[in-house]
Formats: C-alpha cells, sequence, structure tokens
C-alpha cells in the first residue's frame, strides 16, 4: 500500500539521498530489523551501537514510506492528557510515560548531533485551548504535570496574545520541545550502519515470518531465506499485518508547508511549536530554512486513492486555519500531502513480543502523534528485551497491559 499522497516535503527537499541494494542471497544475522523508517533506523542503530549484528530490510526504499510524510514535533507531550492516561492506567504509569518522553528529546538530540546536518533544532511547546469549554481541563493538565516536575507554565488569554500573537482562552507552554528532518535522519543513520558494517538492504520484501526453537526463519517474495536470533518487526503501522487481530486503527494525517518566510515576520514560531486541545488537533512549526510547517485534519480514510483525492481540499483548510490565527504571516504553501499512520486507543505505542509469534519476535509499534520519541525510548527497550533485561517501560508498552 502506498503510505503516503502528494508530495512531502522531506522528501522533495532532499530527494533520494541513497540507493542501499537488495538482498540477492540467503543471509543470517543476530538481529532482523524489518522496517526502513526513521523507528527502524533508530533501533537498528542502537542494537548495532551495542555489538549485534545486525540486517534491515525494507520493501521499498528507505525512509519512503511514514517517514517521509511525518511532520516531526518531537515532544514529550502525548497525544493522550496525562490526566486521562492516569485514568486509565494509573497515575505512576501515566507519568512514567510522559517522563520517558521528556528523557527522549535529548537523547534524540545527541544522536542527531552525533549524525549532523538533520535540522534538529530545540524548541518550546504551546498547547493552546481551542474553546473557552476546554480550559477546564487543560487546567487540570496543567496541575498534574506542574506537580511532577515538568516544566511549564500557564498562561492566561491576555499572555497568549501578548507573547504570541493571536486569541485563546488559556495555553500551557512547555520548554521541552524539538524538530528534526525525520526523512534526512533516517538516511544517515542507515548509511553510517552501511558504512560500519551492517547490512541494509531495501526494496527486498519479506514473505513470512516462521518461529523456532533457536532463532527465527525469514523468507523473502524472492524466496531468500534470513536466519536470525531475533527479528524486529518496525515496520510502522503496516506491522499489523503480522497480527491476527488488529491493536490500533488506521488514520490519515494532512499537511503543507509554505515557501520561506522572513524569521522577524515568524516571530515567535520561530521557535514555538503551536497545537491545540481540538480533537483532530491543528498544529504548525517552522523549519531551519524558514517556512511554516501545518498539519491536521485527520480522518479515517487508509484508502490511497480517497486519500489522494483529499489533499488539496484538506491543506486548504489547513491554510485557512493559520491564515486566521497569524494574519500577518504571508502563508504561500508551497507543498501539500498526507500520510497514513497508526493510533492506539490509549496513545501509548506497542514495544516487545505478541503471544502469537513467540518471544523471538520483537513488535516496535511507535503509533501516534509520538512516534518518533516512542521510537527512542523503544530502541532502548527491545535492546533490553533482547537482552533479557528488565526495563521500567516493558509491561506499559507491551500488549498485555490493557488499554482500559
Amino acid at each position: 500500500m502506498d503510505l503516503k499522497s502528494g508530495y512531502p516535503w522531506w522528501a522533495v527537499k532532499n530527494g533520494l539521498m541513497h540507493a542501499f541494494p537488495p538482498l540477492q542471497a540467503d543471509h543470517r544475522c543476530d538481529v532482523a530489523v524489518i522496517g526502513g523508517g526513521i523507528t527502524g533506523a533508530l533501533i537498528a542503530d542502537e542494537l548495532a551501537e551495542h555489538g549485534d549484528d545486525v540486517a534491515v530490510f525494507e520493501q521499498r526504499d528507505v525512509g519512503w514510506g511514514s517517514s517521509a510524510a511525518s511532520t516531526a514535533l518531537l515532544q514529550y507531550e502525548i497525544d493522550t492528557h496525562m490526566v486521562d492516561l492516569a485514568k486509565r492506567h494509573g497515575e505512576d504509569n501515566a507519568v512514567l510515560a510522559y517522563r520517558a518522553c521528556a528523557e527522549a528529546i535529548p537523547m534524540l538530540q545527541a544522536k542527531a548531533a552525533d549524525v549532523r546536518d538533520v535540522d534538529f533544532a530545540r524548541a518550546e511547546s504551546l498547547y493552546y485551548a481551542s474553546r473557552r469549554r476546554d480550559v477546564r481541563a487543560l487546567r487540570e493538565e496543567f496541575a498534574l504535570r506542574r506537580r511532577h516536575g515538568f516544566d511549564v507554565a500557564w498562561l492566561e488569554a491576555d499572555a497568549v496574545h501578548e507573547q504570541f500573537g493571536f486569541d485563546a482562552p488559556a495555553a500551557i507552554l512547555s520548554r521541552l520541545a524539538a524538530r528534526v528532518d525525520p526523512y534526512r535522519m533516517a538516511y544517515r543513520l542507515f548509511a553510517r550502519l552501511h558504512k560500519r558494517g551492517a547490512a541494509v538492504f531495501d526494496r527486498t520484501t519479506i514473505d513470512t515470518i516462521q518461529t523456532r526453537s533457536r532463532d527465527v526463519l525469514l523468507t523473502t517474495a524472492d524466496g531468500h531465506a534470513v536466519r536470525a536470533g531475533h527479528v524486529v518487526v518496525a515496520a510502522g503501522y503496516a506491522s499489523q499485518k503480522w497480527l491476527r487481530k488488529r491493536v490500533a486503527a488506521d488514520r490519515s494525517s494532512y499537511a503543507l508547508i509554505t515557501d520561506p518566510i522572513d524569521k522577524d515576520a515568524l516571530g515567535p514560531l520561530v521557535g514555538t511549536m503551536v497545537w491545540e486541545t481540538a480533537r483532530p488537533y491543528l498544529y504548525m512549526r517552522s523549519t531551519g530554512d524558514g517556512r511554516l510547517l501545518v498539519g491536521g485534519e485527520d480522518d479515517n480514510v487508509d484508502v490511497p486513492a480517497r486519500r489522494d483525492a483529499r489533499v488539496e481540499k484538506k491543506a486548504r483548510k489547513l491554510l485557512e486555519k493559520a491564515a486566521a490565527l497569524f494574519p500577518h504571516l504571508p502563508l504561500r504553501p508551497a507543498f501539500s500531502w498526507a500520510g497514513t499512520f497508526a493510533e492506539t486507543r490509549d496513545g501509548l505505542p506497542f514495544f516487545g513480543p505478541h503471544p502469537q509469534h513467540g518471544p523471538r519476535v520483537h513488535f516496535a509499534m511507535a503509533y501516534g502523534g509520538n512516534g518518533i520519541t516512542y521510537s527512542m525510548i523503544g530502541a532502548g527497550l527491545v535492546r533490553a528485551l533482547i537482552e533479557r533485561r528488565k526495563h521500567p517501560l516493558a509491561e506499559l508498552f507491551s500488549f498485555g497491559r490493557g488499554e482500559g
């Protein structure tokens, strides 16, 4: 299935950065990673850095799936409020999930600095009430985060207008967020892995997974066999094809990016991403070259032809909403696109083995709006599971957690 529509900015900006070879013979490795997006890249990098012989298999070109369509807002803030997570899983678990996401952002910063040139920059995050009736829930969320030590500030309507130039009943300003070019970062991680001797294969489709007593046997569409001690399935929402029962709902999200805007005109948007309490929510963030990326208008369409047909209309709506908030900005759309993603009921990811496949097959389902942040967490979590070590998030992010 085609995972995206239109012209995703990262693919347009970067082009096909490097072509890796397809698998043309049988292969053996310690860990086989199925999926050549940013999730697979972060996990493969973590495993290889700690001594595993890793091989990556991507059915398209590397990075050409959902990673190319990602808008890459790096936040500790989960789409599900901490207050609501606490009701589902208990306050301790809710705080554990939020803190793990907060710790993942500086980890991603260090990784980006290591591979270099991926448009990473730290930012703040302004989460504003779309309607007056949202203020009460937003204030409860602020109080819980503040009580647990998160660096947040409460802004009343006048402060939102004074600092950011638009009208909203109230907002939470979080100090910890960031941006990145996810397509470029995935490519640069894979290129580094390849240079260091790891195997990276694109245009290689895995057809079957067979768990055995001492290893896992993978078979490709071309009939080649891959024998691995462990397998990590990091194929985005397509990972669900390996499970008899679906664990998440497919969603499509839409986005546009503008021509470059003078940074003086962008003002606080240069260093602050903006999103709202409405669901689906409007969100905005800038790029290193001064463009404004606007996203949202999510729906449950996952049929490529239907999604394709909606891109232009959805982009117009996004542009109208952004212009209503910031009428002074010269918003000239350059490219628009859509991507299909998966979403769990509680907004948390799934990492680890599934009973259907046994302990040697690990799923890395970094689903929801925090996909890249979750992937950074999941890299360490999956490594711990493979090494048979305990991890504080193993239970909460497992298939056995129950979603309330």
